[in-house]
């Protein structure tokens, strides 16, 4: 099964790969490739695995390298030193929890799509102001949820999000109708609990359910790449 984003597509969108993206914590390597396998079996393709573990990096490298129909990623990314070593590692897209000019720089440079993260309208200005225009929203609830995205629509209805942070099975599908949404980021399908347990049939029914609720969200989240005007943003 082919990668539904080639390794040279600077200008896919990361937010169109599937209307929900997992957001993994992997603390033993062993673990990657298994739990990979059950969210693509699962209809999740793109994989966020965060840099909150030793394990990461490792994760990363074992995925794109066993795993070639997933998607892999690199999310928490937040140094310049981070992007270079994520990409080496196999990463096919990063996304940061914040932004700064430096780090912003180096996700540009380093040739795979980005999602750099917001909080705030002027954040979101900023952004606009350097040709970016898909952001991930981080910490979604905490930030101001879905009421807080509608609110950005007018003004700014050039900007595209995946919001994260707060974001599960029953808030996802009122998210996932916004215009500006084009996915939300989660780990409600990799409870901690059965990947401990490796039970990867669980987490494989978790990633269909998750893959089906944009179905329920009238259609504004539809999985695939689309051609984006210069890098992922």
């Amino acid at each position: 099964m082919a990668s539904p984003l080639p390794s040279s597509a600077a200008g896919a969108s990361v937010l169109d790969l599937t209307p929900v993206l997992p957001v993994v914590v992997v603390r033993d390597a062993d673990d990657a490739v298994p739990l990979a396998r059950a969210l693509v079996a699962g209809g999740l393709p793109a994989i966020e695995v965060t840099l909150r573990t030793p394990a990461a990096l490792d994760a990363v490298r074992r995925i794109s390298a066993e795993v070639p129909e997933a998607v892999v990623g690199a999310g928490t990314v937040i140094t310049p030193e981070q992007v270079t070593a994520c990409v080496a590692a196999g990463a096919r897209f990063l996304v940061s929890p914040g932004w700064t000019d430096g780090l912003l720089a180096a996700m540009r440079a380093s040739g795979v799509p980005f999602l750099p993260g917001v909080s705030t309208a002027t954040e979101v200005v900023a952004l606009l102001e350097r040709g970016v225009r898909e952001m991930k929203f981080f910490p979604a609830q905490a930030a101001g949820g879905t009421a807080y995205l509608r609110s950005l629509v007018g003004p700014l209805p050039q900007a595209r999000f995946c919001p994260t942070g707060g974001v599960g099975p029953d808030n996802a599908p009122e998210y996932l109708s916004l215009p500006n949404v084009g996915c939300v980021g989660g780990s409600w399908m990799v409870p901690a609990e059965a990947v401990a347990a490796r039970d990867w049939g669980r987490v494989e029914e978790l990633a269909r359910s998750a893959a089906a609720l944009a179905d329920g969200a009238g259609g504004s989240a539809t999985p695939g790449v689309r051609a984006a005007d210069g890098t992922c943003r």
